[in-house]
């Protein structure tokens, strides 16, 4: 037999773990982000700064990282009936979630502007909204809703008495029990059918007076909702047929005299995305609801609760770019390849300042809309009218342009990306979320219609908006000049409605950064966006940009000895 000689020595260890970036955890989400931090101080709310940048805080640590995995690494159960064969209808959630939906209640986040309104309310809760969706998206939901339904539940006072202490409240409370017993509640909404999906006037759910109809009686419902998220709410604004037409309801989870509402979860809806969050398919058989102002006035009741849940997905959505480019320029920062870091080769800097551009677009939008509801609150119906058209607008655009941001990211990173121990996953399945619920790209665009029909004033406030940068840049200039002569010609508006509203959106991103923005952020955007050279693909930005400066802004930087960051 061969002898081989023996080694000299043996070791288990094949190789030295170098050229990888650290783990990306605790630093300031608000402190370290310059965009935001002008974006809350330029739009009114730099009285929430010290409170925001200790959110910022916690929403950067590990700790509640390791929250934001552990939500959505235990999907939600439904139970439909409990050991003796009583129905429940109980959704059980990792405790990770009831963390989440805590610190968010505590922040204030369900209805902080309602509760305390004044300059900068909107701001501040935006900025909170746009640091807590960076750690994880899905309890967003039903804190959306619950801020989102007070304008709907003010449309009928004995209700509002009733439900809005507690719905501002700051607790949370997620015991199955009838809402007198809580001093805080959420509430959820359920508008969607199988047959008619976001054509709400085809739903079939019947509403029926027990005694007297009319506003704030009560009603019996029947038929059926495709889909209801955070079915654990304590009560649901629906839309059902009443004898006077299409009507809104409140209907509660636990009637009044504490017996069980007959609203039964079918199934919970197995997502792509949003997995913390449960969405379900539920029958009403004879649900017990209120009816919310007038009958046959479902869809406008309802319509002012759907334009904040859409105001919060285009927050949400530029809280997830920033969440993507500090992953990405994270990494970049500390891998090389090729002889030097990634943040520091041509190409890479092309991509990585697109991306950085195309996330302070989108957070100028966000805050600007925010901006708005503020002066709206205050009572200012020309801003008023400037929220109705922009919100839309900025959905549409914003939230679209969200889930190839997320994957232009992952390519940058590359496999380590596509991991599942990684964050990217989880924000790639997110991001086409914000561009379907409340409302389609198709329906956003049709709504920006509306909003110019019905309400003139708004189109003369957005187009004011964007005239406050003529002169700047003449490549602004001249898109508005395209766009003020589209506006002119209404003929197949409606087939051409896309087309509109991508022009709207990238000219009000290019008036707010051209007067907003610093200079080297201004002139790449018009270059980029506004000038010959634009697309679809991140990359393309004509030489004449600094890029090194637009990485730069987006990077994590340090402002206090008490922020800790690996940059």
């Amino acid at each position: 037999m061969k002898q081989y000689p023996q080694a000299e020595a043996c070791s288990a260890s094949t190789h030295v773990v170098e050229n990888m970036p650290p783990v990306l955890e605790n630093y300031n989400m608000l402190s370290s982000d310059i965009t935001l931090n002008e974006a809350v101080n330029r739009e009114g709310g730099e009285w929430a700064i010290e409170n925001l940048t200790e959110f910022g805080r916690l929403c950067g640590s590990a700790e509640w990282i390791l929250r934001g995995i552990e939500a959505n690494r235990v999907k939600p159960v439904l139970a439909t009936h409990d050991r003796y064969g009583t129905r429940s209808d109980l959704v059980t959630f990792h405790p990770a979630y009831h963390e989440m939906m805590s610190a968010s209640m505590a922040q204030g986040l369900a209805g902080s502007p309602w509760a305390e309104p004044g300059p900068g309310a909107h701001v501040a809760r935006a900025a909170g909204s746009y640091l807590v969706c960076q750690v994880e998206a899905g309890h967003c939901c039903p804190v959306t809703m619950t801020f989102a339904c007070v304008p709907t539940l003010q449309k009928q006072p004995d209700i509002a008495r009733e439900w809005l202490p507690k719905v501002l409240s700051r607790a949370y409370d997620p015991r199955n029990v009838p809402h007198t017993e809580k001093e805080s509640v959420t509430i959820g909404m359920a508008m969607t059918e199988k047959q008619g999906g976001s054509d709400v006037r085809s739903n079939s759910t019947r509403a029926y007076p027990i005694a007297q109809a009319g506003p704030g009686a009560d009603y019996e419902l029947v038929g059926h909702k495709f889909f209801v998220s955070a079915p654990m709410s304590d009560a649901f604004l629906m839309l059902a047929q009443a004898e006077g037409g299409l009507s809104c309801f409140l209907v509660p989870r636990w009637r009044p005299d504490g017996s069980k509402n007959p609203l039964q979860i079918q199934q919970l809806k197995d997502k792509m995305g949003n997995a913390s969050n449960a969405s379900c398919e539920t029958e009403l058989r004879g649900a017990l609801g209120w009816l919310i102002g007038d009958e046959g006035r479902g869809v406008a009741n309802i319509l002012e609760m759907v334009a904040m849940t859409r105001f919060d997905c285009l927050v949400a959505s530029a809280g997830a770019m920033r969440q993507h480019l500090t992953q990405v320029i994270h990494h970049a920062s500390h891998r090389k390849a090729f002889g030097n870091l990634l943040d520091r080769q041509p190409l890479m800097q092309n991509v990585l300042a697109d991306l950085e551009l195309e996330t302070e677009a989108a957070t100028h939008m966000a805050f600007r809309v925010a901006r708005a509801l503020d002066a709206a609150s205050a009572g200012d119906e020309r801003e008023a009218s400037l929220a109705r058209i922009a919100t839309p607008i900025g959905k549409y655009w914003v939230c679209k342009r969200q889930p190839g941001h997320a994957y232009e990211a992952m390519e940058c990173i590359g496999g380590s990306a596509v991991m599942e121990n990684s964050i990217m996953p989880r924000f790639y399945r997110e991001a086409p979320i914000n561009t379907i619920w409340e409302g389609s790209g198709n329906v956003q665009c049709l709504d920006v219609l509306r909003a110019m029909r019905k309400d003139p004033e708004s189109l003369e406030a957005f187009l004011d908006e964007l005239g406050l940068a003529i002169g700047r840049d003449d490549r602004f200039d001249s898109r508005l000049s395209s766009l003020q002569a589209e506006l002119g010609d209404l003929q197949n508006v409606e087939y051409r409605a896309r087309a509109i509203v991508e022009k709207m959106a990238l000219l009000m991103q290019g008036s707010l950064l051209l007067r907003q923005a610093p200079a080297v952020v201004a002139r790449a955007f018009c270059a980029g966006r506004l000038g010959d050279i634009s697309g679809n693909t991140y990359g393309l930005l004509p030489v004449e940009v600094d890029c090194a400066a637009l990485i730069d802004r987006g990077r994590i930087h340090r402002q206090t000895d008490d922020d800790a960051s690996v940059d």
